[in-house]
């Protein structure tokens, strides 16, 4: 950003334009001790320079392979916009990116973040980086840097945006999925509702419903908004320990697309298929909800959704039952959600079994 100019003793100044610097500077005050709780080795500096530094040798790696992600959290930012409950959309942002990184293998080590807005509000802006921050330390991840853009004209007012960029390491050699055999067991690991995905069709089942954020959530405690804000679960330090106990082949992100679109990711080829028993976990009551509102198929709603799967693992056969201990220890629900198979003619990358709903 420039400092502005005028066009005479009173002429026109950026702030008349509609971009407050010093509610930019405030902001920056604000959040830098947020940043600097989520320091970690390897970060270089504080917020302020041109760029943000990092150093690799002294995060601990040999031979480093990095990894970057980058991702937003859909139009569920239209809830938190509309409630004005920002203050976990941030670990939503984080937990996008984070949670992709460690499907290849990756340890998170820095992460930057973009906020734009019509007109900088330092308070909401102070919260939504706040909890960005929050995520990062959860993931053991520094915020190292971001921008914030104050853009009149471009969003409505209160409206905002967000973006996020991490970035991880790994020693060479070493990356996922690697080894995925027929036989190899599916361990899925409880998700926290519907995370970042499929929000337009949400929103679109509570236009239909009649109901308004606020009023009571129609499967649980507390408003629909609320409910519908719960953050996406961060799966990075259990999953890390879980691949350095060995047996771990891959994993996959329950994203975009649900759980029939991302298992096969992690699939070699075309040969292998991924075998899930719907009857293996309960299906979460936000999912009946939707599915009955909107009278959706079965197949429909796995293809939109999680389903109360966030994150898979696909493990040795010899390592199922270890790796499913120490994530149960680590406080997740686990679930033996089924097998790697043969593929056979005609057959999808996803093969279900039983029923959901």
């Amino acid at each position: 950003m420039s400092t502005g100019s005028t066009t005479g003793q009173n002429g026109l100044t950026y702030a008349g334009a509609g971009v407050d610097i010093d509610a930019g500077n405030r902001l920056v005050d604000r959040i830098k001790p947020a940043a600097k709780s989520t320091a970690r080795p390897g970060v270089m500096g504080g917020l302020g320079g041109f760029g943000a530094l990092f150093d690799l040798k002294a995060a601990g790696y040999q031979d480093p392979v990095l990894v970057a992600a980058t991702d937003g959290v859909g139009t569920k930012l239209r809830i938190a916009i509309d409630t004005g409950n920002v203050d976990t959309i941030g670990v939503d942002l984080v937990a996008m990116c984070v949670n992709d990184l460690v499907c290849q293998g990756a340890e998170p080590l820095f992460f930057l973040d973009y906020f734009a807005t019509g007109k900088l509000d330092v308070d909401q802006a102070a919260r939504i980086v706040e909890g960005i921050a929050k995520g990062c330390a959860d993931s053991g991840c520094a915020l190292i840097g971001g921008e914030t853009a104050e853009m009149p004209g471009m969003y409505h007012k209160g409206d905002f945006d967000l973006a996020g960029f991490a970035v991880g390491a790994m020693e060479r050699g070493t990356a996922l999925p690697e080894g995925v055999a027929e036989g190899d067991v599916l361990i899925g690991l409880g998700s926290n509702g519907v995370h970042s995905n499929g929000y337009s069709f949400v929103r679109k089942v509570v236009e239909l419903s009649g109901l308004s954020w606020s009023d009571a959530c129609p499967w649980g405690e507390g408003s629909l908004g609320e409910a519908l804000l719960a953050p996406t679960r961060l799966y990075v330090r259990q999953a890390l320990a879980a691949i350095r106990a060995g047996g771990v082949h891959g994993l996959a992100h329950i994203t975009g697309g649900g759980l029939t679109e991302n298992p096969p990711r992690v699939l070699p080829g075309d040969n292998l298929a991924c075998e899930i028993d719907l009857s293996a976990w309960q299906l979460p009551p936000v999912f009946r909800w939707l599915a009955s509102t909107a009278n959706m198929s079965e197949p429909e709603l796995l293809k939109t959704f999680n389903c109360g799967i966030g994150m898979i693992l696909v493990v040795a056969p010899g390592r199922a039952d270890a790796i499913a201990s120490l994530l149960a220890e680590a406080g997740e629900s686990v679930s033996r959600l089924g097998r790697v198979i043969a593929r056979g003619e005609g057959d999808e990358g996803v093969i279900y079994k039983g029923r959901l709903l």
